[in-house]
C-alpha cells in the first residue's frame, strides 16, 4: 500500500516512528526551496528511514540527539562508509524539526574561551552593537586584534592597564613588512577602533590610538577604478535576459550601475523596501544608516522583470536568491561580485576590475562630468564624511588639464 507524502511523491509503506507526521511538513518545505523531486525523494526516503528506526529503537521525539542520524546511517550502511550527502540530508532534516520545535535544540558543550577570546568576543559585541559594523568589517577587525593581544599576552590573563605605546608600535612594525598598503591601512584602522574602545571602556587611560603609525602613502594617490560610460552600455545591451537567473543578474548590474549600490546593499534589498507607490527604494548601508532613493524607471522595469517571471516562490523577502536550492537570499557582497564577474566575461567588456565597486565609481565621476559639485555626489553616494567623496576631484583629467600652468621653458 503507498503512502503518498506530496501530490508528487509517496512511499511503498507507511511512515512509522516518532517523526512520522512530520515528514509530509519537511517535504512540502523542500519543495518550497525549489529541490527537485528526485532530490525531494531522496530526503524523504532518507528522513523516512530515520523515523522508523527511531522506533525500533523506541527513541521518542523529545529524546533525539546529534548522534541518532549518524548512528542510523551507520547501521544503514552495513559496513560500507557513510556518504557525505546522506549526513547532510538528515543535518537538514535535523534543524527543520529544531526550528519547528518538534525536537530539543541542539546541546552543545559549553566552549571554555581564553582570556584573549574573551577581549575579542566583547570587542565583537561592541562592533556589532554599538557601532552596528557590517560583517566583513567585523571580520577584518578581528583578525587584526586576535593576534595582537596574543602577542601581547600569550594565554595568560588579558591586562589592558598594562597596554603602553610600544606595545603598539611594535606590533605594527612586526606585521606590516608582509602587508601591501591596503592591507597594512586596514590594520591601522582596525588597532585603532580598538584602542579608542579599550579608552572608552575605561581600561586604559593613555590614548593609545595616536600611537598607531601612519602608514606611509601619498593622500589620494590611487585614482577610483572607475568602468567607462561605453564600458557599462556594452555590458547592459549584451547581457540576455530569457532565463530567470539571467532576469536577475541584470536587475543586479543595473542597480549598481543606475543607483551606485554598494554590492552588499543589493544582495541585503527585501522586498518591503521597494514602494511602487511613489517610486522610492530603501536601502540599508554602511552603519546601519538607512536612505530613501528615487527609484529610476530603467530599475523598476528590471526588477519587476525579474519579480514577475525569474524569482521563484520562497519564505525569504530577500529580492534576489540563489538560483537553485534551496532558496534563500543571495550570500553577501561576494555573491553580487560573482555575478558582475561572469556578466563582464559572457560579455568580453574590458573593466578595471572584475568587482561591483567599480559601478559607483563609475557613477560618480559621470556625475563629476556633467558638472556635480562634490557635496551633490557624496549625498548620492551617501558619504558620511566629505573627505571620502573628494578622491573623485582628480578624475576628471581634461578639466584639471585646462587648469594647468604651462611648464617654464616648455614650447611657446
Amino acid at each position: 500500500m503507498k503512502c503518498h507524502i506530496t501530490d508528487d511523491l509517496s512511499l511503498s509503506r507507511p511512515l512509522e516512528g516518532p517523526l512520522a507526521a512530520d515528514i509530509g511538513r519537511f517535504a512540502q518545505w523542500a519543495r518550497e526551496q525549489g529541490y527537485a523531486r528526485s532530490s525531494r525523494y531522496k530526503r524523504i526516503l532518507l528522513s523516512a528511514g530515520l523515523s522508523r528506526w527511531l522506533g525500533d529503537h523506541r527513541i521518542t521525539a523529545c529524546q533525539i540527539a546529534s548522534e541518532h542520524p549518524r548512528a542510523y546511517l551507520k547501521a544503514r550502511a552495513r559496513g560500507r562508509p557513510v556518504r557525505r550527502a546522506d549526513r547532510t540530508v538528515l543535518d537538514q532534516f535535523m534543524a527543520f524539526l529544531r526550528d519547528q520545535g518538534v525536537i530539543p535544540p541542539r546541546k552543545s558543550a559549553p566552549r571554555w574561551l581564553t582570556p584573549v577570546e574573551q577581549e575579542v568576543q566583547a570587542f565583537e559585541t561592541y562592533l556589532r552593537q554599538a557601532r552596528a559594523v557590517s560583517d566583513g568589517t567585523v571580520g577584518n577587525y578581528l583578525r587584526v586584534i586576535r593576534p595582537f593581544l596574543t602577542q601581547r599576552f600569550g594565554s595568560g590573563r588579558v591586562r589592558l592597564s598594562g597596554l603602553c605605546a610600544d606595545d603598539v608600535v611594535g606590533f605594527v612594525q612586526r606585521e606590516i613588512p608582509r602587508l601591501s598598503v591596503p592591507q597594512a591601512k586596514q590594520l591601522t584602522t582596525a588597532l585603532r577602533s580598538f584602542l579608542q574602545y579599550v579608552r572608552y571602556r575605561g581600561d586604559v587611560v593613555l590614548d593609545l590610538a595616536a600611537a598607531v603609525p601612519v602608514v606611509a602613502s601619498w593622500s589620494m594617490a590611487a585614482t577610483p577604478r572607475a568602468i567607462p560610460p561605453d564600458a557599462v552600455r556594452q555590458l547592459l545591451a549584451s547581457m540576455p535576459r530569457r532565463t530567470p537567473t539571467e532576469r536577475r543578474d541584470y536587475a543586479v548590474v543595473v542597480l549598481l550601475a543606475d543607483l551606485g549600490l554598494r554590492a552588499g546593499e543589493v544582495a541585503g534589498l527585501e522586498l518591503e523596501d521597494l514602494d511602487w507607490n511613489i517610486g522610492q527604494l530603501r536601502v540599508r548601508g554602511k552603519g546601519g544608516h538607512w536612505a530613501v532613493l528615487p527609484l529610476p524607471l530603467r530599475v523598476g522595469e528590471a526588477i519587476v522583470a525579474y519579480l514577475r517571471d525569474g524569482r521563484p516562490p520562497s519564505p525569504s523577502r530577500r529580492v534576489f536568491l540563489r538560483a537553485s536550492a534551496p532558496r534563500r537570499g543571495l550570500q553577501g557582497s561576494a555573491a553580487i561580485s560573482a555575478i558582475v564577474r561572469r556578466a563582464l566575461q559572457d560579455a568580453g567588456v574590458q573593466a578595471p576590475t572584475n568587482g561591483a565597486h567599480q559601478f559607483r565609481h563609475a557613477l560618480a565621476t559621470q556625475m563629476l562630468r556633467h558638472g556635480a559639485s562634490l557635496r551633490e555626489i557624496g549625498d548620492v553616494l551617501r558619504h558620511r564624511r566629505p573627505q571620502t567623496t573628494t578622491i573623485y576631484a582628480k578624475v576628471d583629467l581634461a578639466a584639471l588639464r585646462s587648469l594647468a600652468l604651462p611648464w617654464p621653458g616648455g614650447l611657446q
